[in-house]
């Protein structure tokens, strides 16, 4: 691999942006945070200034013209995603997009097809997947410690629902829970079991004080061998992201599935034999991980681990989810 860095382009001042992923590229070895674009060029050059990023666009379309950029993360709005992702391909760069990739699955298919057109890669930012636990736990599963599984369950709530005016409580612009957090539950059933569901069965709590979003969902999701994700997500409850995987003979339980902010809390815990051990997870940076993973597959060092085709398929589950919820019926995949 070149010792060159990567440069990358933020397309936008999003929080998750600011928070998490830029900090993310700024500890890696393999990116830079190279140029950042808002609407607005006066709060641009504020974050740069913020954040030691030595560019500054007030459009999106001037940081996409920067031919000096290799990568775009976007984490702007779910409604513009298929659009800032195809006009990135169209310019040539690598793209990670922020989760859900779309509003359903047909945007999604767009999406990829564009990148495969322009020849370039695009990601999903499920940044929980590259933490080492998930293939220390896919390896305790496979060893068979906890013999077959039989159910496995999750949740991701927070409460948020006070400020109104929240990207997340526009109906039109791809809000509610299902999208925000809900697709995370999903996607690590479906990376844990290694398989497609069949099904999906959902109850949600659409709130009309928040442009009728769901605020709060719970569902089933059914996979083969009669193996069921149940799960919740919520906007509008208490703060929580466990993860558990029910086997014959034991268990796995992640306290904190999807979030690992402080050395420890990462660890998760496996019953295996009437025994319950705690399991000591290195302490790394998700968003580090991710990016740099990304890195490695656009030097042609290593494949990708999670392609358009997973993209694509968590999509459909999401699309189904919703349908489910506002039908109020099982919907089959």
């Amino acid at each position: 691999m070149t010792s060159k860095k990567l440069k990358w382009g933020i397309l936008g001042c999003a929080g998750i942006a600011k928070r998490a992923v830029i900090p993310g590229l700024q500890l890696s070895g393999l990116n830079e945070a190279a140029a950042i674009a808002s609407r607005d060029l006066d709060n641009a050059k504020r974050t740069a200034e913020e954040l030691n990023i030595p560019a500054a666009y007030g459009s999106y379309e001037e940081l996409l013209a920067d031919d000096s950029l290799d990568v775009i993360y976007i984490p702007l709005p779910n409604h513009l995603h298929r659009e800032w992702t195809i006009r990135a391909a169209e310019a040539g760069k690598h793209i990670l997009c922020e989760k859900p990739l779309a509003l359903n699955e047909k945007e999604a298919a767009e999406m990829a097809e564009a990148c495969a057109k322009a020849g370039v890669l695009l990601s999903e930012a499920f940044m929980y997947r590259y933490h080492p636990r998930y293939a220390m736990i896919k390896d305790i599963i496979a060893s068979g410690q906890i013999g077959e599984v039989r159910a496995i369950r999750s949740a991701f709530t927070f409460n948020n629902a006070g400020d109104k005016k929240n990207v997340r409580y526009r109906k039109d612009w791809g809000g509610g829970s299902i999208y925000d957090v809900g697709c995370y539950p999903i996607n690590a059933a479906r990376l844990l079991l290694g398989q497609e569901p069949q099904a999906v069965t959902v109850q949600a709590l659409f709130s009309q004080e928040h442009d009728d979003v769901d605020m709060m969902a719970s569902g089933l999701i059914e996979f083969d061998n009669a193996v069921s994700l149940s799960f919740d997500c919520g906007m509008w409850a208490a703060f929580r992201n466990p993860l558990e995987v029910l086997g014959s003979e034991g268990i796995i339980e992640v306290p904190s599935a999807y979030v690992t902010p402080n050395p420890g809390s990462g660890n998760f815990f496996v019953t295996a034999q009437g025994e319950r051990k705690e399991i000591e997870v290195p302490h790394v940076n998700a968003y580090t991980e991710q990016a740099d993973h990304l890195a490695r597959a656009i030097a042609g060092d290593a494949a990708m681990r999670f392609d358009t085709v997973d993209a694509l398929a968590n999509m459909r589950v999401i699309d189904a989810c919703l349908e489910s919820a506002r039908t109020r019926s099982r919907i089959t995949i």
